[in-house]
């Protein structure tokens, strides 16, 4: 008894760091007011994060498009580019941290960031417990609404996802606390002011673009506390818009729902806690050709990042395919990029090479090996694609 005594009491003193961290944190949030305006900007500063494993490789041809699209702006000193190398698995190791401190330094000179894909060591890898580098980042910029739109007009499908980015399952996932042996205990951290911001931010999108409904995912049949106050305030949030309708879905009907032809057409905006969102994404990109496609976006008040979806696929690099991995998603998270901050007209240019380039023409292949395109030759046909438009 003793000994289970001790135990529950350095699990209580774990808990109660945890708590304090995420009152400061709520605090903080409420004390966060203004959306940064780019118009007002004398200079929107873009940082570059190669990231690592194939990031590096995909991420360079994104910024190339960019500096093409925006070569005008960046000769007016309207835009200024920020390459910020560093966040790598192998400094991130050596710094102890999952940002290492000079990178944070130089990420929070940027306003707005375009990102490569990073490692995230999992048990087994020969790493230490190092989070989550999106993770640290969203945390660390407050980047609350991860958007990820899927849209395939053949088959009737326009899904936008508002998944929540700083709470729930990946609030704290490396703060679990192993009781003993026998016993590991983690956590999932829901706040009524990051659970607010994310369902206004749906439902603001929502009528910004003439969408009719929006839906909300949980499991709070089962999770109760946490989904469900999720649910309930995404509830009373809708109350404010009862032009659009809104529903809710427990996450497993919702996975086989959107494979389900004849009601899959009917979603349109779904608002989603941190796991959930990141699990039904992934299945949503599936339909519009793989996480290799699909961009997503990271926004806060102050700051945004727009990335790829997709894993660093460090056996790629080992087998020097790199320069041959598909560059769409970080290419289409670089068009919603110019799109927020206030690039329309280029954005829809890239947005319709991309359809044209993935789609429609197709003249070139990627294979993610020597029997495809690099990457190189594909930015090349998107920017050649975007001069005959």
């Amino acid at each position: 008894m003793a000994d289970n005594t001790a135990k529950i009491e350095a699990a209580k003193n774990a808990f109660g760091k945890l708590l304090t961290e995420q009152l400061e944190r709520v605090e903080r949030i409420k004390a966060n007011k203004e959306f940064t305006d780019y118009a007002k900007l004398d200079v929107i500063k873009i940082g570059v994060l190669g990231g690592d494993g194939i990031g590096p490789a995909i991420t360079a041809q994104a910024h190339r498009i960019l500096e093409f699209l925006l070569a005008d702006k960046v000769s007016s000193g309207k835009i200024q580019f920020n390459v910020i190398d560093g966040l790598t698995i192998e400094n991130r190791v050596l710094a102890n941290a999952p940002i290492p401190p000079a990178v944070l330094l130089e990420i929070k000179k940027c306003d707005v960031l375009l990102k490569g894909p990073t490692t995230t060591p999992r048990k087994g890898d020969p790493y230490p417990n190092i989070e989550s580098a999106n993770v640290a980042i969203r945390k660390e910029l407050d980047l609350f609404a991860n958007v990820r739109p899927v849209r395939i007009p053949e088959k009737g499908i326009d899904w936008t996802f508002y998944r929540e980015n700083t709470e729930g399952a990946y609030a704290v996932g490396n703060s679990g606390v192993n009781v003993d042996e026998d016993l590991a205990i983690d956590f999932v951290v829901t706040t009524t002011e990051g659970t607010e911001r994310i369902a206004r931010a749906a439902f603001e999108f929502a009528k910004k673009t003439g969408k009719t409904r929006v839906s909300a995912v949980t499991k709070a049949n089962v999770v109760k506390t946490t989904d469900g106050k999720f649910l309930g305030i995404c509830s009373k949030i809708a109350e404010e818009y009862p032009e659009i309708a809104f529903d809710d879905w427990y996450i497993d009907i919702m996975t086989a729902k959107l494979v389900d032809e004849k009601r899959r057409k009917d979603f349109q905006v779904l608002i989603l806690p941190n796991l959930y969102g990141d699990i039904l994404t992934d299945e949503a990109a599936e339909f519009q050709g793989g996480v290799g496609t699909a961009g997503s976006a990271n926004i806060g008040k102050k700051y945004a990042m727009f990335e790829a979806i997709h894993g660093s696929a460090p056996r790629m690099v080992s087998e020097g395919r790199d320069i041959y991995a598909d560059p769409c998603s970080v290419i289409r998270a670089a068009a919603m990029l110019l799109e927020h901050i206030g690039y329309t007209t280029e954005a829809q240019k890239l947005y319709k090479a991309l359809d044209i380039c993935t789609i429609t023409e197709k003249k070139l292949t990627i294979t993610g090996r020597d029997t495809g395109a690099t990457s190189a030759r594909f930015a090349d046909y998107i920017m050649d694609t975007i001069k005959s438009l």
